[in-house]
Protein backbone atom coordinates (compact mmCIF):
# COMPACT_ATOMS: atom_id res chain seq x y z
CA UNK A 1 0.00 0.00 0.00
CA UNK A 2 2.33 2.34 0.53
CA UNK A 3 3.44 2.40 -3.27
CA UNK A 4 0.20 3.91 -3.63
CA UNK A 5 1.55 6.42 -1.26
CA UNK A 6 4.33 7.09 -3.07
CA UNK A 7 2.31 7.17 -6.65
CA UNK A 8 0.06 10.10 -5.38
CA UNK A 9 3.38 12.13 -3.62
CA UNK A 10 4.51 11.56 -6.99
CA UNK A 11 1.60 12.49 -8.94
CA UNK A 12 1.48 15.85 -6.54
CA UNK A 13 4.79 16.37 -7.27
CA UNK A 14 4.59 16.57 -10.86
CA UNK A 15 1.42 19.18 -10.69
CA UNK A 16 3.63 21.18 -8.81
CA UNK A 17 6.24 21.25 -11.22
CA UNK A 18 3.77 21.63 -13.96
CA UNK A 19 2.78 24.62 -12.11
CA UNK A 20 6.27 26.10 -11.82
CA UNK A 21 7.56 25.79 -15.63
CA UNK A 22 4.66 27.02 -16.93
CA UNK A 23 4.45 29.96 -15.07
CA UNK A 24 8.49 30.58 -15.51
CA UNK A 25 7.54 29.69 -19.35
CA UNK A 26 5.53 32.59 -19.39
CA UNK A 27 7.86 34.44 -17.78
CA UNK A 28 10.14 33.84 -20.36
CA UNK A 29 7.88 34.77 -23.12
CA UNK A 30 6.70 38.21 -21.28
CA UNK A 31 10.64 38.88 -21.65
CA UNK A 32 10.54 37.75 -25.29
CA UNK A 33 7.92 39.77 -26.26
CA UNK A 34 8.93 42.77 -23.48
CA UNK A 35 12.21 42.71 -25.74
CA UNK A 36 10.61 42.78 -29.04
CA UNK A 37 8.76 45.50 -27.80
CA UNK A 38 11.67 47.41 -27.18
CA UNK A 39 13.19 47.74 -30.87
CA UNK A 40 10.24 48.38 -32.75
CA UNK A 41 8.43 50.67 -30.49
CA UNK A 42 8.23 53.99 -29.01
CA UNK A 43 6.51 56.58 -27.11
CA UNK A 44 3.54 55.74 -25.00
CA UNK A 45 2.46 52.48 -26.72
CA UNK A 46 6.16 51.18 -25.78
CA UNK A 47 5.80 52.46 -22.18
CA UNK A 48 2.26 51.06 -22.21
CA UNK A 49 3.52 47.40 -23.59
CA UNK A 50 6.30 47.66 -21.07
CA UNK A 51 3.82 47.80 -18.40
CA UNK A 52 1.98 45.26 -19.16
CA UNK A 53 5.02 42.80 -19.85
CA UNK A 54 6.04 43.79 -16.30
CA UNK A 55 2.26 43.22 -14.58
CA UNK A 56 2.30 39.56 -16.01
CA UNK A 57 5.92 38.67 -14.81
CA UNK A 58 4.68 39.40 -11.60
CA UNK A 59 1.50 37.48 -11.98
CA UNK A 60 3.56 34.71 -12.74
CA UNK A 61 6.22 35.00 -10.01
CA UNK A 62 3.21 35.11 -7.37
CA UNK A 63 2.69 32.01 -8.93
CA UNK A 64 5.80 30.54 -8.57
CA UNK A 65 6.04 31.88 -5.07
CA UNK A 66 2.49 30.02 -4.33
CA UNK A 67 3.59 27.11 -6.44
CA UNK A 68 7.07 26.57 -4.47
CA UNK A 69 5.09 26.58 -1.21
CA UNK A 70 3.23 23.93 -1.84
CA UNK A 71 6.78 22.14 -3.03
CA UNK A 72 7.71 22.98 0.72
CA UNK A 73 4.46 21.39 2.43
CA UNK A 74 5.06 18.27 0.24
CA UNK A 75 9.03 17.89 1.27
CA UNK A 76 7.68 17.73 5.00
CA UNK A 77 5.45 13.92 3.76
CA UNK A 78 6.98 11.21 4.01
CA UNK A 79 5.28 8.58 1.48
CA UNK A 80 6.47 5.79 3.27
CA UNK A 81 5.25 6.39 7.13
CA UNK A 82 1.43 4.60 7.20
CA UNK A 83 -0.72 5.99 10.37
CA UNK A 84 -3.70 4.53 11.64
CA UNK A 85 -5.10 7.92 12.34
CA UNK A 86 -5.31 10.63 9.70
CA UNK A 87 -2.78 12.79 9.50
CA UNK A 88 -0.84 15.20 6.49
CA UNK A 89 0.71 12.40 3.76
CA UNK A 90 -2.51 9.88 4.21
CA UNK A 91 -3.95 8.22 1.70
CA UNK A 92 -8.11 7.42 2.95
CA UNK A 93 -10.21 5.46 1.90
CA UNK A 94 -13.70 6.10 2.57
CA UNK A 95 -17.87 5.57 1.62
CA UNK A 96 -17.95 9.04 -0.35
CA UNK A 97 -14.66 8.77 -2.41
CA UNK A 98 -10.64 8.56 -1.67
CA UNK A 99 -8.53 11.24 -0.78
CA UNK A 100 -5.19 11.97 -0.13
CA UNK A 101 -3.98 14.79 2.52
CA UNK A 102 -1.18 16.58 1.24
CA UNK A 103 -2.09 19.52 -1.09
CA UNK A 104 -4.75 20.72 -3.16
CA UNK A 105 -4.02 18.96 -6.67
CA UNK A 106 -7.89 17.83 -8.01
CA UNK A 107 -7.92 14.27 -8.79
CA UNK A 108 -5.34 11.99 -9.31
CA UNK A 109 -5.78 8.52 -10.53
CA UNK A 110 -3.62 5.60 -9.56
CA UNK A 111 -4.57 1.88 -10.83
CA UNK A 112 -7.76 2.88 -12.07
CA UNK A 113 -9.14 4.50 -8.62
CA UNK A 114 -9.59 8.28 -8.23
CA UNK A 115 -8.32 10.12 -5.09
CA UNK A 116 -8.96 13.43 -4.56
CA UNK A 117 -5.59 15.29 -3.02
CA UNK A 118 -6.61 17.88 -0.40
CA UNK A 119 -5.35 20.42 1.59
CA UNK A 120 -4.82 19.37 5.70
CA UNK A 121 -6.75 22.76 5.99
CA UNK A 122 -9.50 22.34 3.48
CA UNK A 123 -13.23 21.32 5.28
CA UNK A 124 -13.05 17.58 4.31
CA UNK A 125 -8.84 17.64 5.41
CA UNK A 126 -9.91 19.27 8.78
CA UNK A 127 -12.69 16.57 9.39
CA UNK A 128 -10.88 13.58 7.98
CA UNK A 129 -7.81 14.85 10.34
CA UNK A 130 -7.14 12.15 13.32
CA UNK A 131 -10.15 10.22 12.30
CA UNK A 132 -9.52 6.34 12.01
CA UNK A 133 -10.53 3.72 10.14
CA UNK A 134 -14.19 2.89 11.47
CA UNK A 135 -14.92 6.28 12.22
CA UNK A 136 -18.02 7.51 10.68
CA UNK A 137 -18.70 11.48 10.18
CA UNK A 138 -21.14 13.53 8.35
CA UNK A 139 -19.83 17.24 6.31
CA UNK A 140 -22.35 18.67 4.03
CA UNK A 141 -25.25 16.15 4.74
CA UNK A 142 -23.11 13.63 3.18
CA UNK A 143 -22.21 10.47 5.90
CA UNK A 144 -18.82 9.26 5.46
CA UNK A 145 -17.49 6.00 6.81
CA UNK A 146 -13.57 5.58 6.90
CA UNK A 147 -12.76 2.24 5.13
CA UNK A 148 -8.77 2.77 5.48
CA UNK A 149 -6.03 5.09 6.59
CA UNK A 150 -3.04 4.13 4.68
Amino acid sequence: MSDLKKELYRQCLDYVEKRIAAAQHAIDEAQKASNDDTKSSAGDKYETGREMMAQETNRNTAQIIEANKLKILLNKINPNVVNKKVDTGSAVITSNGNFYIAISAGVLTVDNENYFAISPASPIGLRLQGQKAGDVFKLNDKIYHIEAVI
